[in-house]
């Protein structure tokens, strides 16, 4: 089993920056790709930013240039950075794991991110 929690959301102004943490317990080892995904209002739940055990990363048009998804594996840890942030930026972001070996995923309870002067 693995447990994922969130942290770093707040209120930013518009051109600020935030960096989100999600620490994982349990076993890590059994984590294969990690993922932020975001809703926002009255909106569908997207994927925001994917990261494979090999690093490689992939993002949402909306966030190419200004997001950036990295990986602590000594801390169990992904981060976001989240550089420029704009208002439509404004949603819950979710951590996601998915299992290694197996169809397992796992999500966090989530952090509010709010963009707004």
């Amino acid at each position: 089993q693995v447990q994922l929690v969130e942290s770093g959301g707040g209120l930013v102004q518009p051109g600020g920056s935030l960096r989100l943490s999600c620490v994982a317990s349990g076993s890590f080892f059994s984590i294969g790709t990690m993922n932020w995904y975001r809703q926002a209002p009255g909106k569908q739940r997207e994927l925001v930013a994917g990261l494979t055990r090999s690093d490689t990363a992939n993002y949402a048009d909306s966030v190419k240039g200004r997001f950036t998804i990295s990986r602590d594996n000594a801390k169990n840890t992904l981060y976001l950075q989240m550089n420029n942030l704009k208002p439509e930026d404004t949603a819950v972001y979710y951590c996601n794991a998915q299992g290694r070996w197996d169809l397992s995923v796992y999500w966090g309870q989530g952090t509010q991110v709010t963009v707004s002067s």
